[in-house]
């Protein structure tokens, strides 16, 4: 039996790339708290591998209280300490408090963090034959980006922005004959 096609960054060194693959990445995912955790991720992730964020995930969650925006919006220079002595995380300050910064502003967005996010949805984007098909940024993260700052996000550029576009669904950039596509 042949192994079915899947996006060539699937096929990693490491199985845990190969479920997010299949499983997550490209599916629409909605609700403030779990936009709140990919963009959190997402921004963690800046000048790092993402297998990196993956296998710290778990950690990340418990130390962030399962990314609650309320909770998270609370956090006072203790937790930041606190989160700067968690070696299960990635421990960069600026990154921590624009953790916290984030939380704060979507708690402060009239509809709500998933819903403005949403609004950037691009389903009719092209689908990618090749890997070199595939963006790092459109004009869609560009303008997502920019709503954002505008609400005072911090880690929140073009190309972040286009990662969590695909993480969470609001492009499909699963390759044209990869199996997830479709799922």
């Amino acid at each position: 039996m042949t192994e079915p096609i899947r996006c060539s960054w699937a096929g990693m060194s490491d199985p845990m790339y190969l479920t997010y693959h299949d499983e997550e990445w490209g599916r629409p995912l909605r609700g403030d708290d779990a936009v709140f955790e990919r963009v959190a991720l997402e921004a963690f992730q800046s000048g790092l591998s993402w297998l990196t964020i993956l296998r710290k995930r778990e950690n990340f969650r418990a130390a962030f209280d399962d990314f609650s925006l309320p909770k998270v919006a609370a956090y006072t220079e203790r937790d930041v300490e606190r989160l700067l002595g968690d070696a299960g995380i990635v421990r960069n300050r600026a990154k921590i408090e624009a953790a916290i910064n984030n939380a704060r502003a979507a708690l402060d967005l009239p509809d709500g963090l998933s819903e403005l996010v949403w609004r950037f949805a691009d389903p009719d984007a092209p689908v990618p034959k090749t890997m070199a098909d595939v963006p790092a940024a459109t004009p869609g993260s560009k303008a997502l980006a920019k709503e954002l700052k505008k609400h005072g996000f911090r880690f929140v550029g073009p190309t972040t922005a286009y990662a969590l576009m695909q993480a969470i669904g609001l492009v499909n950039d699963h390759l044209e004959d990869c199996v997830a596509r479709t799922r």
